[in-house]
Formats: C-alpha cells, sequence, structure tokens
C-alpha cells in the first residue's frame, strides 16, 4: 500500500494518524495561505503610509510623547508566548493528546489575546489623553489606521477560538474542526509576525526618526 504523504499541505504536517484531516485541508489551507498574503499586502502598504508620515506631526504630539515603550514590551511578551500557547496546542493536536489538553493550551492563547487587546486599548486611550487623535496629524492618522488593524486582527482570532472552542464541544475531533484549527495557528502566528513588524517600524522607527 502506498504510504501517506507526510506533507499533504503548506501546515502543520499532522502525520499519519489522521489521514482524512490531511485530505480535508489540503485545498482550504492552501486558500487560506493565499489570503493570509492578500492581507500581508494591505498591510504593507498601512506600513508604507506610516513610513512617508512620521515627520508629518503637524505641531501635535510624536512618538516621543506619545509611545510608553514599557506598555509595548508587555504587549509584545504576550504575543509572542501566545504563539507558543498556539504551538503548543497542535502538537497535542499533532501527537493524538486528549482533547482536554488541546482546549486547555487555546484557552490559555484566548486568555493572552484579550489581556494584549486590554494593553492596546489602554495604550490609545492614554494617548488620546495627551491629544493625540487621529485627525491631529497625518502622523496619527497613519499610526491609528495601521496598529488598531492588527488588533482588530487580534480580536478576530479571539472571536474565532471561542467559536472553535464551541465546535470542539458540540462536533468534536472531526476532520472539519481540524482543518480550522490548522487555519487558525497559521493566522495566529500570522499575527505576530505583523507585530514584530509594528514594534521595529512604528514603535522603534518612530522614536528613532519621529
Amino acid at each position: 500500500m502506498k504510504p501517506a504523504p507526510t506533507h499533504s499541505y503548506p501546515g502543520l504536517n499532522l502525520g499519519r494518524g489522521r489521514p482524512g484531516a490531511h485530505k480535508a485541508t489540503e485545498v482550504v489551507t492552501f486558500g487560506f495561505w493565499v489570503f493570509l498574503m492578500s492581507d500581508l499586502v494591505y498591510f504593507g502598504l498601512m506600513f508604507g503610509v506610516y513610513i512617508t508620515m512620521i515627520d508629518a506631526q503637524a505641531g501635535g504630539p510624536g512618538p516621543h510623547e506619545l509611545f510608553d515603550l514599557y506598555s509595548i514590551f508587555a504587549q509584545t511578551l504576550i504575543l509572542l508566548t501566545s504563539s507558543l500557547t498556539v504551538g503548543l496546542a497542535m502538537l497535542a493536536l499533532k501527537y493524538d493528546l486528549p482533547r482536554g489538553r488541546i482546549v486547555l493550551w487555546f484557552a490559555v492563547t484566548l486568555l493572552l489575546g484579550l489581556s494584549f487587546l486590554f494593553l492596546e486599548i489602554r495604550d490609545f486611550m492614554s494617548m488620546a489623553d495627551k491629544g493625540g487623535i487621529p485627525q491631529r496629524s497625518g502622523f496619527l492618522s497613519a499610526l491609528y489606521g495601521l496598529v488598531p488593524l492588527h488588533g482588530l486582527h487580534v480580536a478576530a482570532g479571539c472571536v474565532w477560538l471561542v467559536v472553535l472552542g464551541i465546535q470542539l464541544r458540540v462536533m468534536g475531533m472531526t476532520d472539519l474542526v481540524v482543518s480550522r484549527m490548522v487555519r487558525l495557528a497559521l493566522f495566529w502566528h500570522f499575527l505576530d509576525l505583523i507585530w514584530i513588524g509594528i514594534i521595529t517600524i512604528v514603535y522603534f522607527g518612530g522614536l528613532t526618526y519621529g
């Protein structure tokens, strides 16, 4: 008998124990990669707008007055840790560990995602109190166009985690649910990649050139 392929789609190798999940995931995961790349293009445009607007502060507050590096460090630590917990959930899936282990790591990921959003919203409320509102300058318009867009993606990922948890409880570990888990993991790691770009270009770059 011909052995099952070890990698039938660009994503997590689930091993030979889930051939049905491989088949169910092959096409949709490739399509999801295409979606992520198109989203990356959009983020790239937003990064480009921000870079051209760093000096367009129109006498308003700039990066040095608005950015809280301690909070940014905490947000980075939280989001990178959430990427680790997603990875642990996927490893639990690959090695067919008890479903409770997968749910646990996804629950921790959800908690970390909500903590990230709380800190980010608090930062923007603090910036608004200092006069850092989007209509104040081109720099602030670009900032509010880029960073909250990433936050909106994190919020969507949190909703996805909740829905996936409900599906796990109602439907169980079907091939369809496993396929959605794989795509969620890809999406969450993508958010980490975008955040690395944000802290490098928006925050550190803003403090350097702003």
